[in-house]
């Protein structure tokens, strides 16, 4: 397996070939260390409007091929994919921070799913017949074309994948924009495209700054913008794709509430809060990071709690024993520990973690304990904004009826979760949550054929399953007539 060195040299993919590009080389951090990962080459607007060019013409050639044929290469694809896992999964664990015992599975299996799973929905594309007065109607699916997808920096491989599989499956091209956190492993996937046979500007990846990514967002060769990353930056990309009136997808912030009722089963419901806290260091959109707990199983939820926090293992990302890794940056980090502050202040009670690890090699990186705050109120800086970081809020409630209204009560609509053994309870406290998914005794499980998106500010379209195609494709509608007009 090769070493990945600080020398590390990440350059752009444009017309199928890597290039460097015209402007500065720009250094990406390893989390855990705060060392030089990668060397990254930022691309020029001449180089940017190549990219638009070629992948302008890519996609007129992508376009005639068969579903079949397109469909045959996305499998070839995800067979690449998990052929190369684990190197893959070392690369996403290095520049992300998070660990190996996560990678393999969440990160690089889920673009793998993802790219078979798209492969046969381009095989199996269908139309409709609509029989109408004096003759019949017919639809097609229609790529839009050029896609610019701007990826986040949490989940880098399996963003570009599904944002990449559904795009190409319906017949267009994409152009890639990376977060300039972790730049590396779109450029192996970049690899990977090209030697399942995807044809030359089909795929592209850009290292630019954000005056070229707003460039991009305005360009009239462009026809979709699909961005993961923060509400600031989906309502800057949303203006500026206005302009032309393109498509957009947006998947964005969250600030999800996880109900945890007292009938619930509570090994599944520390299980779910676990994972909707603190796997990849509680550095994903979807995390439930309110979790209201039914006053009567409140104490025991919190002693358990507590004690599955404690026992979670801080340390190298590479080590398979680790449960946590690093937070992306140093300033990621000081805004986390600011939150925690913040929740101090504010009268929270700390049950545990609450500050940086420093202990040993861990003071080289961006460590922060789990942390629990408890006897949580809704006005609180840390129960309102998202942290992106390990913390848990954890509130009170009595009422099914008053605790639905408080999960509600925010601008963001991403995810939600209830721990319940009621089935009806379920089921309707779910249908109320607004929420774009909800998870009923489980948490942050995104399988990639069911479809994944928010309401309200936490975003627009939805990701994966069948309902994805919509937003990859214009619908043509074609009557025919067979009888003449009266």
């Amino acid at each position: 397996m090769p070493k990945i060195t600080p020398e590390y040299k990440v350059e752009n993919f444009i017309n199928g070939e890597f290039v460097e590009g015209d402007n500065e080389w720009v250094e990406s951090i390893n989390p855990a260390n705060n060392v030089c990962l990668a060397r990254v080459n930022y691309a020029s607007k001449a180089q940017s409007e190549q990219a638009v060019k070629s992948a302008k013409a890519g996609q007129k050639v992508w376009a005639r091929y068969s579903g079949v044929e397109r469909g045959r290469i996305l499998s070839e694809v995800a067979r690449l994919i998990r052929q190369d896992r684990m190197r893959l999964a070392r690369i996403e664990s290095q520049d992300v921070g998070k660990p190996i015992s996560e990678t393999p599975e969440a990160d690089i299996d889920s673009a793998a799913d993802c790219f078979e799973y798209f492969a046969a929905i381009a095989q199996t594309l269908q139309s409709d017949y609509i029989k109408v007065s004096g003759g019949f109607a017919y639809t097609s699916r229609d790529p839009v074309g050029v896609v610019l997808a701007i990826g986040a920096w949490n989940y880098p491989f399996q963003i570009a994948s599904w944002k990449t599989a559904p795009a190409l499956a319906c017949g267009n091209s994409v152009i890639f924009k990376p977060s300039e956190l972790t730049p590396i492993s779109c450029v192996e996937l970049a690899k990977i495209l090209k030697q399942a046979g995807v044809p030359d500007g089909v795929f592209s990846v850009l290292h630019i700054d954000r005056a070229l990514s707003a460039d991009l967002c305005t360009h009239p060769d462009i026809a979709k913008v699909s961005l993961t990353g923060s509400v600031a930056t989906g309502m800057a990309v949303m203006a500026q794709a206005a302009r032309s009136l393109k498509h957009i997808t947006m998947e964005l912030g969250g600030k999800s509430p996880l109900i945890i009722f007292d009938d619930a089963d509570m090994e599944i419901a520390v299980q779910s809060a676990l994972y909707a806290n603190f796997y990849t260091q509680g550095e994903i959109c979807t995390n439930g990071t309110r979790v209201f707990v039914q006053k009567a199983v409140y104490d025991d939820f919190l002693a358990r709690m507590k004690t599955v926090a404690e026992a979670l293992k801080l340390g190298d990302p590479l080590d398979p024993q680790t449960d946590m890794g690093a937070l992306i940056t140093k300033d990621h980090m000081a805004r986390v520990l600011a939150y925690i502050e913040s929740g101090k202040a504010e009268g929270a009670r700390l049950i545990t973690g609450g500050s940086r690890r420093i202990e040993g090699d861990l003071a080289k990186g961006n460590f922060v304990a789990p942390t629990i705050f408890a006897d949580c109120t809704d006005s609180m800086k840390i129960a309102r904004e998202e942290i992106f970081g390990p913390v848990m809020s954890v509130f009170t409630f009595e009422h099914e009826a008053d605790v639905i209204m408080r999960a509600n009560a925010t601008e963001m609509g991403l995810a939600a979760g209830v721990i319940t053994q009621n089935l009806s309870r379920g089921h309707r406290v779910a249908n109320a949550l607004d929420a774009g998914i909800v998870w009923v005794n489980t948490y942050n499980l995104t399988p990639v054929n069911i479809p994944f998106g928010g309401k309200k500010m936490s975003g627009l379209g939805r990701e994966n399953g069948w309902a994805a195609v919509n937003h990859y494709t214009d619908i043509k509608t074609v009557f025919v007539a067979i009888e003449s007009a009266d």
